[in-house]
């Protein structure tokens, strides 16, 4: 039954070619045929025209398919998308690693999707669309191509960007045209997995105006239309979206029952996800049998699985540039500095500006390793790179998926201890704590104000979520919401002030070794702490709690 269905698909995509060839025969048996039966004179002036002839209707021809593809075959609504057949995907459930609750659910999907038949037996809806939610490089698209190897469908994959188009109409023609092609697929193979990633991009909740509804809207529209449509064919054909935005971003009309019926949720992989990839990824290369994947795994805290595998293969390039043959622990500590804090620039600093930044960072290191209850300190450097003189780069010790007052307010003293050192020790500041956007202030102030108009942390005790009516609160009430986030500030800044000249010789002496090694890791930064007998607060608090301390 099958292998007939195949016949039938491939007669009906390929039946205009037979036709033309068949024409095209009769034609010229004709035409000899006819040639033939001319006189000598004749026939000797029908083929001195003959090269002018064909030159014509090759012209019109020409003319003829361009003005039909353009108009009578879609224009620019014409989809080039070829199906994928599922063993030429060829992902398994074994290949995605890290995700495990993610897999577990959408192999659920891959059994509903191999029983439907049973399913509908029993009375039940065959699975339409699966929605996949979670942020960028976890694997949404892998998954999606293991759900078609399993289940033995082909694949169409689309981003949701390539529908939307300036002309109006463009985008709903290539939805039916996508679908069309889903239908022909699953007719002839018993299935198909349509895949639209960055579903965002054309499923944003719905605006009507005066001008009307738009192109996003009638693109939308469509996609509603078709998924509607699946319920009344047997075909079995699942769509699958892909978004890195937030559900409520989304139309509610996509997220309703019998459209999106099942929301699978991929976040980040814990620790034991992690040393998996850290495993796969480094099978596929050669390393050093000192390099602990578990370590690693530490080290790599909010990683994806993509960052992971862009962390390996930086590692080897930089093996091989220093002409190594396998890929060491300092050759992965080194890819992890490249990708997040970026390349060591060759700029120009005097001896004075060096000076200060060391100073600037030292206060950073400090109190990032004495105060903060989570995060430590990864590096420190006064060498420029990206749009700084200097970084010190923390790693937090252990998995934390929300922020209590103590960690905010250790952030905002992280942040403000860079104004304190240079104060302190040249009684002036520079433009290196603020600036924009991810500068010191920037950060510490937006955290106060969080703390005080959204998460009720301020030291008045005022509980609410201010931020949302701004315009409703009275000019008294806003004054005193400010003056709580400034006095956070201040207090923050009183007791970076108070640490670091308590510490003043191991505020120096950190600020000596900069200017002097220019970079410090972790091991030297904690042996000098220790030898001025700075114990590593975070090792204490997880010795006593009984767990392990972090690498």
């Amino acid at each position: 039954m099958m292998s007939w269905r195949r016949l039938k698909l491939f007669w009906m995509d390929h039946w205009l070619k037979f036709t033309i060839v068949f024409a095209a025969v009769v034609l010229i048996v004709l035409s000899v045929w006819g040639m033939a039966s001319l006189e000598s004179y004749y026939r000797n002036i029908t083929l001195a025209q003959l090269p002018l002839q064909i030159l014509m209707v090759t012209i019109n021809a020409v003319i003829f398919v361009y003005l039909y593809m353009v108009i009578f075959r879609g224009g620019f609504a014409k989809l080039e998308k070829k199906s994928i057949k599922a063993q030429n995907v060829n992902v398994k459930f074994s290949d995605v690693i890290g995700i495990d609750e993610a897999k577990d659910e959408c192999w659920e999907v891959v059994q509903l999707i191999k029983d439907h038949v049973r399913l509908k037996k029993i009375g039940g809806k065959i699975l339409r669309g699966i929605l996949m939610m979670g942020p960028p490089g976890c694997g949404k698209t892998y998954l999606a191509k293991a759900i078609a190897t399993e289940a033995g469908m082909p694949f169409l994959s689309m981003a949701a960007s390539e529908f939307n188009e300036i002309f109006v109409g463009v985008g709903a023609s290539r939805v039916r045209k996508l679908f069309q092609k889903a239908q022909r697929m699953a007719y002839g193979y018993g299935g198909c997995i349509v895949f639209i990633d960055e579903l965002d991009a054309m499923g944003q909740r719905r605006t009507f105006n005066q001008f009307g509804s738009g192109e996003g809207n009638t693109t939308q529209n469509q996609l509603l239309v078709a998924m509607d449509g699946l319920g009344e064919r047997s075909e079995n054909i699942v769509v699958i979206g892909a978004t890195n935005a937030s559900e409520d971003v989304l139309d509610p009309a996509l997220l309703r029952p019998g459209r999106f019926d099942r929301k699978v949720y991929i976040k980040k992989p814990n620790l034991e996800g992690r040393e998996a990839l850290f495993r796969y990824y480094l099978s596929k290369v050669k390393f050093e049998a000192s390099v602990d994947c578990k370590r690693l795994a530490r080290k790599a805290i909010d990683k994806s699985p993509a960052d992971i595998e862009n962390i390996v293969k930086e590692s080897a390039l930089i093996a091989t540039r220093n002409k190594r043959d396998s890929i060491t622990l300092k050759d992965i500590s080194e890819a992890i500095e490249r990708i997040e804090l970026g390349v060591k620039q060759r700029l120009t600093v005097n001896v004075r500006e060096r000076e200060m930044t060391a100073y600037h960072e030292t206060g950073h290191l400090m109190v990032t390793y004495l105060l903060h209850p989570r995060d430590d300190v990864f590096k420190a450097s006064i060498i420029p790179r990206k749009m700084s003189l200097g970084v010190v780069h923390p790693t937090p010790i252990e998995e934390w998926h929300s922020k209590d007052r103590e960690s905010l307010l250790a952030d905002i003293k992280v942040c403000v201890a860079s104004y304190v050192a240079e104060k302190i020790k040249f009684g002036t500041t520079t433009t290196g704590v603020g600036g924009g956007p991810g500068s010191d202030f920037h950060t510490a102030s937006n955290i106060a104000n969080a703390m005080v108009w959204k998460f009720g942390m301020g030291p008045s005790g005022m509980v609410g979520d201010y931020s949302v009516n701004v315009q409703l609160l009275s000019e008294e009430l806003k004054t005193r919401l400010n003056q709580d986030a400034e006095k956070i500030l201040k207090d923050c800044m009183a007791e970076v002030e108070a640490l670091l000249k308590k510490e003043n010789d191991l505020f120096e002496r950190f600020a000596r070794e900069l200017i002097t090694k220019s970079e410090l890791d972790y091991d030297e930064i904690e042996a000098i702490f220790m030898e001025y007998g700075k114990t590593n607060p975070r090792r204490v608090s997880l010795s006593r709690d009984g767990s392990a301390p972090a690498a």
